[in-house]
């Protein structure tokens, strides 16, 4: 299933820590789960882009939540991507898929002693739902089969070379971690492979 570019328009971007670039918001139509996703173009896109697939994550991103490091990789990414060129795609996948309410239930067992991954499972729902075919499909739209990927997540690279992207490079983020946070960040190094160095942990 192919999708293609929608609507293009001009915004600036003003972001945490000062932020601010100039970037094209690109939407699409024929999107595999019919979601507004958003990619914005960032800088000069080369022949091999540097892309961010970033989940969205209202209470990180827009309130600047201390219990994730979403906020602070979003500013980064728009800023080291920026200045490679590439493209930051900005998914509508809240809580690793399973939605604003739902995470927040999680965040309350969290408060309980389950970590991030226990806490989705003890309310019925997967460990991680999202699904970057989405992501697939919009950097085939924008002409991108080649890319290096700003992740420390395994699984973003796996499911996108599944999908028929070519990924060159897997390049790891900056580690934001806190006091609110470090039991999350510990818990996805630990379970899910990211690449975190964190104190105590060999990776």
């Amino acid at each position: 299933m192919t999708a293609e570019v929608r609507t293009r328009v001009r915004i600036p971007l003003r972001l945490d820590g000062g932020v601010a670039v100039d970037a094209e918001a690109v939407t699409f139509r024929g999107l595999a789960d019919g979601g507004e996703h958003l990619a914005f173009v960032l800088g000069t896109p080369g022949e091999v882009p540097l892309v961010r697939p970033h989940s969205e994550c209202l209470t990180g991103d827009v309130f600047g939540s201390a219990r994730c490091d979403c906020g602070p990789q979003l500013a980064e990414a728009v800023t080291r991507i920026s200045e490679a060129g590439g493209y930051l795609l900005y998914l509508r996948q809240e809580g690793r898929g399973i939605g604003l309410y739902n995470k927040l239930d999680a965040y309350a067992l969290q408060d309980g002693g389950l970590d991030t991954y226990a806490a989705n499972a003890a309310l019925g729902l997967p460990e991680d739902a999202r699904d970057y075919t989405v992501a697939a499909q919009m950097l085939g739209a924008l002409g991108a089969g080649r890319v290096d990927l700003l992740s420390n997540n395994p699984d973003k690279a796996a499911q996108l070379r599944a999908a028929g992207i070519a990924v060159r490079d897997r390049v790891p983020t900056g580690v934001f971690a806190t006091e609110s946070n470090v039991r999350y960040l510990r818990a996805k190094a630990e379970q899910t492979g990211h690449t975190l160095r964190l104190p105590g942990l060999a990776s």
